[in-house]
């Protein structure tokens, strides 16, 4: 298969599936109710069995932990740089900082990475991704909350991290390749079915992920020009910084396997964590507005951002 070929295959499916999410909704061929249904399945139990089939198969380096630490980092560090651009801009938007941070892993990042290098591939960018999640359930999480509701216990947001079944997920599947429990699980009885289970659910992961992203896509002309200064500044401050951080940490530094440079750089071009128009305050029409405009558009970028990156970088 020559590379435009295998360009083409690996990309359009994405698309095809994005539009058909756009299709269903213009459409009305599915309730948005349906769609919350099938969000449900995404995020309790399809999302969950990647990410557990991922950490029990990878084999775990020291040198992710530079990039556990890395990651989060540059996460804190977004969010504080969001409250001095909003100072230096004069931006109005309360919820500017928030969008400035964090990335859209679940139900963007996986699909578009596992979709186009294979899903077999995710655990690369699971890895890149674990300094991310303890910075949105630990930092990002309770930001949003304090916002919202004023001051949160730490217990409960520790629950909400422990309880949460990508996490639970997430844990299981390292703990049980720390004790070399592969083999075991695939091969006896029951817990071999169970295996089995997990992996026809990982499979709905990508098609269900890219649906639900397309059935979301909203064009709204009002307030574009706001819209746009968080994805042009995201981006321009990100896309060169991914480059860098692959140059000097991934490859330069801790001598990774190149698979690691593309789940970096796909990580850092998403566009903000969808869950912040969730955890926003009641009454807030147009500020909600504002968010949900700019998540977006965002994506649309991203995803050409992402498209034109695997171009050049079809073969990992």
């Amino acid at each position: 298969m020559d590379q435009t070929t295998l360009i083409i295959n690996r990309v359009l499916p994405i698309f095809l599936l994005i539009g058909l999410g756009y299709w269903i909704r213009r459409r009305r061929f599915l309730a948005e109710n349906t769609i919350e249904d099938l969000r449900k399945i995404v995020v309790n139990l399809a999302m969950p069995s990647v990410l557990f089939i991922s950490f029990l198969q990878i084999e775990l380096q020291p040198a992710y932990l530079v990039v556990f630490v890395a990651i989060f980092a540059l996460c804190v560090g977004l969010y504080g740089f969001g409250h001095l651009l909003k100072q230096w801009l004069r931006i109005e938007h309360p919820y500017f900082p928030f969008l400035m941070t964090g990335f859209e892993y679940g139900m963007l990042g996986v699909s578009l990475f596992g979709g186009a290098y294979g899903l077999e591939k995710i655990g690369y960018i699971a890895v890149v991704d674990l300094g991310h999640e303890l910075f949105i359930w630990f930092v990002f999480l309770a930001l949003l909350l304090m916002k919202r509701d004023g001051v949160q216990n730490p217990g409960q947001l520790a629950r909400t991290f422990f309880t949460s079944p990508v996490i639970i997920a997430v844990i299981s599947g390292i703990v049980l390749n720390l004790l070399n429990a592969q083999q075991f699980l695939d091969e006896t009885p029951v817990t071999g079915a169970l295996m089995s289970t997990v992996r026809f659910l990982s499979s709905l992961t990508i098609p269900l992920i890219l649906i639900i992203v397309g059935y979301g896509i909203k064009f709204d002309r009002q307030g574009i020009r706001e819209t746009l200064l968080v994805a042009g500044v995201r981006l321009a401050l990100l896309i060169p910084l991914a480059l860098l951080l692959n140059a000097v940490l991934i490859r330069g530094l801790l001598n990774l396997e190149r698979p690691f440079e593309a789940a970096l750089f796909t990580l850092l071009v998403l566009p903000p964590p969808f869950i912040v128009p969730l955890y926003m305050k009641a009454g807030m029409p147009e500020e909600r507005q504002y968010v949900n405009n700019t998540l977006m558009v965002h994506t649309v970028f991203s995803l050409a951002v992402f498209t034109v990156y695997f171009i050049s970088n079809p073969v990992l």
